[in-house]
């Protein structure tokens, strides 16, 4: 079944692609959610039309991206967290604790775009976070967990 996105969906693409799914996929799922649309011949003419009008504004996106991507690249992010004896987290720091991050360093980013090695941090150190900008604008963002200096 050929479907047009009216949205991104994680693992299969982003709005207005057009894609290939299984049959129950489309039917039971995509296009009740309001997530996909049949690619009928007129709705492939009206998409590449819309696609042709809306080529300009994406490149000013993407250059914005990229402007974003250099800011976010130049930050030093450390966050604290509560450790025990050999650097092991109580609990652990995910997306949304680095989306915090961002947002108090002046960047707006949901965390539904950014994407750690390995789901979670459970341990004291530095890591790599990649965050999606635009479908074709990723960065890769270092990040350092440190000890909270809390004393009870």
């Amino acid at each position: 079944m050929e479907l047009i996105l009216k949205q991104d969906v994680e693992n299969l693409g982003f709005k207005d692609d057009l894609v290939q799914v299984k049959n129950g996929y489309g039917r039971n799922f995509l296009i009740p959610q309001g997530l996909a649309i049949l690619a009928t011949s007129s709705a492939k003419k009206v998409l590449a039309e819309n696609l042709k009008q809306r080529a300009f504004k994406e490149q000013k996106l993407i250059d914005d991206a990229n402007a974003i991507s250099k800011k976010l690249s130049s930050l030093e992010i450390k966050i604290s967290a509560k450790a025990g004896a050999g650097g092991k987290l109580f609990g652990s720091i995910g997306t949304a604790d680095l989306s915090a991050a961002f947002q108090s360093s002046g960047q707006e980013i949901e965390k539904k775009f950014i994407k750690i090695a390995g789901g979670t941090v459970k341990r004291l150190g530095k890591y790599q976070a990649e965050v999606r900008l635009h479908r074709e604008v990723k960065s890769q963002v270092d990040f350092e967990v440190v000890k909270s200096e809390q004393k009870a």
